[in-house]
């Protein structure tokens, strides 16, 4: 087939028009221009069949026209603190899956956990013009961080684009964004609860980081030990990141203190991970000495030596909806949503024991 050029210079060539598509795929050019355009929900089997047509027509879009018409770029924009975590990995694989099934491309950008890149990146997003840069997990929320942040979301909203926060709390009333939350502080209630229940009462938590994330589970951990009379120690939170390292290196640290302690409930299932390999070391068996759970439950958890107790977020769901609610805002009026967490209950979690630190194993 030969390609249809756009250099309008060369009369022996002519680009392919909106009407050719059309009349090609069988719809009007109002359906061309709106799967073009990426502004307007379009059936899928009516979207397959102009993109059949554009391909087979070697449609060029007029770049000029496009940027004058203020159109999205038909991708959606994906922004992440790293890749290599569970966590992040299980929410962009519904983004990914939506974002096809919507007839757009899926980019992925990663901030490392740098506020001021995140801010670069969704500004650089913006100029490419993407129909929608969701950011996924928690935050540092600073009064500048915020104030940027809602200059932004009205910004991509004025250009037709949307900002999306995934498993992080909104900006506040009337700010235009795209909301998907999950019942953070109420998974951290329930599971300190289940705990509580099982008579512990010196819970270690282990992984708390000044992220909206983190606040929300210490909040849920707080609210548990009021509803049964029991004070919040200090000395039973320990800080520290999100992954396997760090869990070992604070479950050392609160072993060396000599803090009492027959439980610890880890933020997320990677520090949980770190916990047990660093308790397995010291010769505390769990859950017969100490009781480990976690946050997230990610596929590691039943993998762990005992299966971990953990609760459950629905990551991929949360991905989906993220893209879905943003594409086809103008039929779904409703763009804040929050959806369930439970415990899930497997081997690492029970009775408190007889173990005390200086025990000897």
């Amino acid at each position: 087939m030969a390609r249809r050029t756009v250099d309008t210079a060369d009369e022996g060539n002519k680009r392919a028009t909106v009407k050719e598509v059309a009349a090609r795929a069988g719809v009007s050019t109002a359906t061309v221009s709106r799967v073009l355009g990426g502004t307007y929900p379009v059936a899928a089997g009516t979207r397959i069949r102009v993109q059949r047509a554009l391909t087979e027509l070697d449609y060029v879009v007029n770049a000029n026209a496009r940027a004058l018409g203020n159109a999205t770029s038909n991708t959606v924009a994906f922004i992440v603190n790293d890749v290599t975590g569970p966590f992040f990995a299980h929410i962009a694989q519904g983004v990914e899956q939506q974002a096809t099934a919507e007839g757009r491309l899926c980019l992925v950008c990663t901030t490392h956990s740098a506020p001021d890149r995140e801010l670069a990146v969704i500004n650089l997003m913006r100029e490419q013009r993407a129909e929608a840069v969701i950011l996924v997990g928690g935050a540092v929320r600073t009064p500048q961080y915020t104030e940027h942040m809602i200059k932004l979301a009205r910004s991509l909203d004025a250009e037709g684009s949307r900002l999306v926060l995934c498993g992080r709390p909104s900006l506040g009333p009337g700010i235009p964004e795209t909301v998907v939350q999950y019942d953070n502080e109420g998974g951290a209630f329930a599971m300190s609860s289940y705990l509580l229940s099982l008579g512990h009462e010196r819970i270690a938590l282990l992984g708390v980081e000044p992220t909206t994330t983190a606040t929300e589970r210490v909040a849920g951990y707080r609210h548990a030990l009021e509803s049964r009379g029991l004070p919040f120690d200090p000395d039973l939170v320990i800080p520290g990141r999100y992954d396997r390292e760090s869990g070992y290196e604070m479950t050392h640290e609160l072993l060396a203190k000599g803090t009492e302690f027959t439980a610890v409930f880890a933020v997320t299932d990677m520090i949980a991970a770190g916990v047990l390999k660093a308790l397995h070391k010291a010769k505390i068996r769990v859950p017969q000495d100490v009781s480990v759970v976690g946050y997230d439950d990610i596929p590691l958890a039943t993998d762990l030596l005992p299966e971990l107790t953990t609760v459950h977020v629905p990551h991929e769901e949360l991905g989906r909806a993220a893209v879905r609610l943003a594409l086809n805002r103008d039929t779904n009026p409703v763009q804040h949503l929050t959806m369930g967490t439970h415990v899930v209950v497997r081997d690492s979690a029970g009775p408190p024991g007889t173990w005390h630190p200086g025990a000897t194993q």
